[in-house]
């Protein structure tokens, strides 16, 4: 059956404006690092962007390396665009990244210029378009010198293969550099995409007041610390989860985590919210934060989590109680 959107989509989310840059985004975004590869269902991951789209979610954030394998949750997102979001390119923040492996030799991942420009080009191939809307720089590069890669960034906007660029998972003093060499190129940073959660907080040392000052956007990634600060670990490791197959999260991290867990769950009882509700509750707490960038495997957890724009706010001692617990 052909997609008709919701016309009431706009109604219920909040969009927030990257730092001082016209570009808002959605306060939540679906983020397709996983779930959406070659070896998932295709009509699952269909249901959950059309699912989003109709919850006034319209920024979808891909990378080159999302799968597995390598590419193909590109490949699949430009075969839902083509059935279901055709005709509504323009009301859509479509992102992508380049900085990880993806084929052989030595030309095949960081920040070369070869790399990156190759990348992009592979990355609008798989998924059908002209253009993405923001671009990114996925990690930074040890050996290559940060003006190639910035300058690959100004090259991807100059060459109308892009309209933004932005940065992940670069330290605050390297941001502060690219920031100053995007400058010079006269093609500026949007937006930063770092890893930030409640376990994981790296960035208020001072990645977020660098943000602040140049004006530029955050979007974190893993703000459920990998599926940790859900209701999946509350009695302790289910068969088949995450910590059962994955490097990112072991059953050494949940077991370690898991009295934490326990008290946040109270509180977020007490809330009215799950604890993954109330964890991304937290980092959008921050008005640094431009969107949160939730996973998912169903739509049930999508409908879920949008159920965050009810509950954006703490009472002070909420907060107290969750610092205390953050630091045992």
């Amino acid at each position: 059956m052909t997609y008709l959107p919701k016309a009431e989509r706009y109604d219920a989310m909040k969009y927030n404006r990257c730092g001082k840059w016209g570009l808002k985004l959605p306060a939540v975004s679906l983020g397709l690092w996983h779930n959406f590869g070659g070896i998932d269902v295709f009509e699952n991951g269909r249901s959950m962007m059309r699912r989003a789209f109709d919850l006034g979610i319209t920024h979808f954030d891909l990378a080159n390396n999302y799968g597995p394998p390598p590419g193909s949750a590109e490949e699949n997102f430009g075969r839902i665009l083509k059935k279901d979001f055709k005709p509504y390119r323009d009301e859509l923040i479509i992102s992508s990244k380049a900085g990880y492996l993806m084929w052989p030799g030595p030309y095949g991942e960081w920040g070369s210029r070869k790399y990156i420009l190759a990348s992009l080009d592979q990355s609008l191939k798989r998924m059908g378009l002209d253009y993405v809307d923001i671009f990114y720089s996925h990690r930074p590069d040890p050996e290559t010198p940060l003006e190639e890669t910035m300058m690959a960034l100004d090259q991807a906007v100059r060459s109308g293969k892009a309209l933004y660029i932005g940065l992940s998972n670069y330290p605050a003093d390297m941001t502060r550099r690219a920031v100053y060499l995007l400058k010079e190129l006269r093609t500026p940073c949007l937006i930063h995409q770092p890893r930030y959660s409640m376990f994981d907080r790296w960035v208020e040392n001072d990645l977020l007041n660098t943000l602040e000052e140049e004006g530029i956007g955050c979007i974190p990634f893993s703000p459920l610390a990998q599926g940790l600060l859900t209701d999946r670990y509350l009695k302790g490791i289910p068969e088949g989860s995450r910590a059962t197959r994955e490097l990112f999260l072991t059953k050494e991290h949940v077991e370690s985590a898991h009295g934490k867990i326990i008290k946040l769950n109270k509180i977020a009882q007490q809330r009215g919210q799950s604890l993954a509700q109330m964890a991304l509750t937290w980092v959008l707490k921050d008005k640094r934060i431009t969107s949160v960038l939730i996973g998912a495997s169903s739509v049930k957890q999508i409908e879920n989590n949008v159920e965050i724009l009810k509950y954006q706010s703490f009472e002070k001692e909420e907060l107290l109680q969750i610092n205390e617990i953050l630091k045992q």
